[in-house]
């Protein structure tokens, strides 16, 4: 008994650590593929975990029996305020990052929306939602049901969401919002990502019309229409209902810094994307018609494809941020924060794009129908920007985090070189500032570690398999260790990497190298540095703003 109640108070301790440390992640971007639109039958859904301060960790919650009348607390996963208890469900599954023990994976993505809809005597934050759903759904549709149950009967006490919600067959996107304060329950719409698609939700409603009669793909609660109505939010046919019009109508920031991310996640891979730039740039709201809530890709997304698209910047299009002043001299993809800024009293503007500083934890959820759920599951995982970061594979029946994803002694004001958050952090803040000189040598980091995981993944998986039948104890230790390894792997080349950025670009010249080595003089000393100085376009905007002031008589 004594065993037992240690066991559960483990199993609390665990879930306020991961209350604790998943903070207000409501500028966040995911994607969703289905089954059939990857080049490798996989499912995929994503989430760049995007919030200033946050300090990001790879949680782990062991599977758990819980004892007739045991009560759960709800902890508040932004505030990490108590809300109340319910009854815990009797068995619960084991959970690393947003995928479980059976490949099913949830994340996320803060609309917000009407703000009279927000519940405060609701019990059920979305973190808490998305974890609870997790630890007692087998499937994708469960996982809905469990999610949908639960703030009917408890209230919900978040802003709008988005949610992807998957298993290695079906890919889903539900979004849901409260009702306020005087009801309790949410209204709320999820919708199957055909096989063939891909879709993606960047902190705006995506979900317009929907069928209502295709139960088999579309399940929706049964006032999410009525509701609307009796609150003044809708007044046409059912046929021609929008929840994100209804629930979320679009600002012009909803358009440019959300919807925008949503459609160059598309225009990479679907054909005809320029038709709705009138919508994606903001200034015609109501008279350009938003984007459907899939596409059909032109070609099938390998997992690198997936990855390199979390990366993306607008590069090449009429967002590109690497062509304008605001680039500096190094051609950053990168602005400084608040979005919005003023100027001779006049509003401004900057582009938020997909891949940003502010990323806390970036996954890439890998869900796979073909192997066993041991085997199949991976969270592939970095500790920052997913543009500064090499995703290393972390399967979803390993036993424990890696401990540089996971570090007892850092958090937010708390550096440690143990911590893959401060070690990537420390190589992404050094690129920033020279990005055209220094990403180079991070971008070769960065794919010498994934090509290697990704040669390596047969063997190991086919190993796996074999010990999974002889004893899946074994298989799952070895999985365990292999992410562990690989994790270890990623932190001593990124401190390597780090080292070496700060020797070879130090006091802003360029050391000068040959055969990958510094290059020495007789006495074992460094060549003379080069001095590039500015490029010649940043040239050109110095003498611009500055006229004859530097000009040499």
């Amino acid at each position: 008994m004594k065993h037992f109640i240690k066991s559960i108070a483990k199993v609390f301790a665990s879930l306020l650590l991961w209350s604790t440390t998943i903070s207000n992640a409501d500028a966040c971007t995911s994607f969703l593929i289905g089954k059939k639109a990857s080049a490798d039958g996989s499912a995929f859904i994503t989430y760049n975990q995007d919030d200033y301060g946050m300090f990001g960790r790879l949680n782990y919650l062991p599977a758990g029996k819980h004892a007739a009348g045991t009560m759960r607390k709800i902890i508040d996963g932004d505030t990490n305020h108590y809300h109340g208890e319910i009854p815990e469900a009797h068995y619960t599954y084991a959970v690393m990052g947003y995928i479980n023990e059976h490949q099913v994976g949830i994340t996320e993505t803060t609309f917000g929306g009407r703000s009279e809809l927000a519940d405060t005597n609701g019990i059920i934050d979305y973190v808490s939602l998305m974890t609870i759903a997790l630890q007692r759904s087998r499937t994708a549709r469960e996982a809905i049901e469990v999610m949908t149950s639960l703030v009917q009967k408890y209230g919900y006490a978040s802003e709008g969401e988005s949610f992807s919600i998957a298993d290695p067959n079906e890919v889903w996107i539900m979004e849901m919002i409260g009702k306020g304060p005087q009801e309790k329950g949410a209204v709320w719409v999820a919708v199957r990502i055909p096989d063939d698609c891909i879709a993606c939700h960047a902190n705006q409603s995506r979900i317009h019309q929907f069928n209502l009669h295709d139960k088999k793909n579309v399940i929706y609660s049964k006032d999410v229409i009525s509701f609307a109505r009796k609150r003044g939010y809708f007044s046409g046919k059912d046929a021609e209902f929008s929840f994100a019009d209804a629930y979320a109508p679009a600002d012009f920031s909803a358009i440019r810094y959300c919807e925008t991310r949503v459609w160059s996640f598309y225009n990479k891979w679907v054909e005809g994307m320029d038709k709705y730039l009138d919508y994606v740039d903001g200034k015609h709201i109501g008279k350009a018609a938003p984007m459907p809530l899939y596409f059909k890709p032109k070609q099938l997304l390998s997992l690198h494809d997936v990855m390199n698209s979390m990366r993306d910047h607008y590069e090449g299009t009429p967002f590109d941020i690497t062509k304008d002043a605001g680039a500096g001299p190094y051609n950053a993809p990168y602005r400084p924060t608040p979005l919005a800024w003023e100027y001779n009293g006049k509003k401004y503007f900057n582009e938020r794009p997909i891949s940003t500083q502010q990323t806390a934890g970036t996954y890439v959820i890998q869900l796979r129908n073909y192997l066993p759920n041991a085997i199949g599951g991976i969270v592939w995982y970095g500790n920052d920007d997913p543009n500064m970061i090499a995703y290393t594979p972390i399967y979803c029946s390993a036993s424990q985090a890696p401990a540089c994803y996971a570090p007892k002694e850092a958090n937010d004001v708390t550096f440690s070189w143990n911590s893959a958050f401060w070690v990537e952090n420390w190589v992404s803040n050094m690129t920033y500032p020279r990005y055209s000189q220094l990403y180079p040598s991070v971008k070769a980091a960065q794919q010498e570690l994934e090509q290697a995981y990704s040669n390596q993944q047969a063997e190991v998986e086919n190993k796996a398999k074999l010990l999974l039948a002889q004893d899946p104890a074994r298989a799952k230790a070895y999985l365990t260790d292999y992410s562990i390894q690989c994790a270890n792997q990623m932190m001593q080349r990124w401190k390597k990497l780090g080292e070496y950025l700060i020797v070879k670009y130090n006091d802003q010249a360029i050391k000068p190298e040959k055969d990958g080595k510094f290059e020495l003089t007789p006495d074992g000393l460094g060549k003379a540095v080069e001095r590039p100085g500015f490029d010649e376009n940043y040239r050109k905007t110095i003498v611009k703003e500055t006229g004859d002031k530097y000009l040499v008589p």
